[in-house]
């Protein structure tokens, strides 16, 4: 599994505004800026490499899966809109919420990339990726069940 490794995709420097908006300066009734990778769980077995990113929150429609020159793409991005009623004021409260991820992951030559599969349960987004004696190379997306 040493062979399957994370490549850097963040592309993003310090920001200055960092400290400022990871602190809670205006209190727990504003929502925090703060952005976070979900864990990835990676195991191996003599038949697969297999990926597992604890994604709670998030629908299956929401994730992408991406393989091109042997890069594994993973990727999902939610939005959510929360509607209060003024219960007899003259007031609403709205509340939109925006998550996404990107995390790519450089496959091992005797990863068989045509033959990715991928699955969603429960928070849990399993990719099994299977090895072969002879290197593969594919592009494609990945179809979650």
């Amino acid at each position: 599994m040493a062979n399957l490794t994370r490549r850097n995709d963040t592309g993003r420097g310090l920001s200055p505004w960092r400290d400022f908006f990871d602190t809670d300066f205006f209190g727990s009734g504003f929502p925090q800026t703060r952005s976070s990778l979900p864990a990835v769980n990676l195991s191996e077995n003599e038949n697969s490499y297999n990926v597992e990113v604890v994604a709670p929150g998030y629908q299956k429609g929401d994730f992408k899966l991406k393989v091109n020159d042997d890069v594994l793409t993973i990727s999902a991005e939610s939005k959510n809109e929360r509607t209060e009623g003024g219960d007899g004021r003259e007031y609403s409260r709205r509340e939109y919420t925006c998550s996404s991820f990107t995390r790519s992951f450089q496959l091992p030559d005797n990863a068989k990339d045509d033959g990715i599969s991928a699955k969603y349960n429960e928070g849990i987004l399993q990719v099994t990726i299977p090895k072969t004696e002879k290197e593969t190379r594919a592009s494609k997306e990945i179809n979650i069940e």
